[in-house]
């Protein structure tokens, strides 16, 4: 479940009351009549989508390096608890002797084409770095915008690497019960041995659109590798400005 250690500021009094100020009612109502009645928990897995690739679906299940797909979809369903290790996606035994670019391949083809779930490559520096300034700043804001209004996503990163992400509104209300609409896992096994970080995002309830999802995963993860904002956010919120960071991302959105 989400923590309710959310940063009590003049911030967070802020957002009390400004959160989906812009946004249109619809749109909101629309997310949360699909949302279902589970708890955020910190059991689930996710994925994310980038990169170019050259190996086809049937070259990878050839060689299988992935577990029987019935059992990942399965663990797909937020109900069921998803993998918790990249050895329950990836037969990682059986990298050893393959390059960056062949690892890269497989977890973007992979992926490509499954519903509601995406997958991303980072190098190892990266990955690990990302994973260091989300533990040391678990919490953060993103907008997803619908028509011309907008609302208000909390995320709160939980260790070792799990990115969880709910409505604002909902977080507000009670923390423990906050329905969840995607997660992110980032798995950095291989980020010594191969210099690559592989991450997964699962978009888990259909108050929120594939599109929308694989945006908002993108934006969080970019704002957390900048971390400005991020540190910014969760250190000195009261320096924090909620409506500059909306505006930004409303460009950035559109592009």
């Amino acid at each position: 479940m989400l923590s309710s250690a959310l940063p009590r500021t003049a911030l967070v009094r802020a957002l009390s009351g400004n959160s989906c100020k812009s946004a249109t009612k619809e749109a909101l109502q629309r997310s949360r009549a699909y949302i279902t009645a589970k708890p955020i928990s910190s059991r689930c897995v996710c994925t994310l989508t980038s990169s170019s690739h050259t190996m086809t679906k049937h070259e990878h299940n050839r060689y299988n390096f992935f577990p029987d797909n019935q059992l990942l979809q399965k663990r797909s369903n937020f109900s069921y608890a998803g993998p918790r290790k990249l050895s329950d996606i990836l037969k990682t035994e059986l990298l050893e002797d393959k390059t960056v670019t062949e690892i890269s391949d497989m977890w973007m083809t992979y992926h490509e084409g499954k519903e509601n779930v995406h997958g991303i490559v980072m190098d190892g520096k990266k990955g690990r770095n990302l994973l260091s300034k989300a533990a040391q700043c678990p919490f953060f804001i993103e907008p997803v915008f619908r028509g011309e209004g907008h609302f208000m996503i909390v995320s709160q990163f939980q260790t070792p690497n799990y990115f969880l992400l709910a409505l604002l509104e909902d977080y507000k209300m009670d923390p423990a019960a906050a329905q969840p609409l995607l997660t992110i896992s980032v798995f950095d096994d291989l980020a010594e041995t191969k210099d690559v970080v592989l991450l997964r995002c699962d978009i888990i309830n259909r108050g929120i659109e594939d599109g929308e999802g694989y945006k908002l995963c993108q934006s969080l993860i970019n704002d957390y590798l900048d971390f400005e904002g991020v540190h910014m956010f969760n250190k000195k919120p009261e320096a924090f400005n909620v409506d500059e960071f909306v505006k930004e991302k409303e460009q950035k959105w559109n592009e």
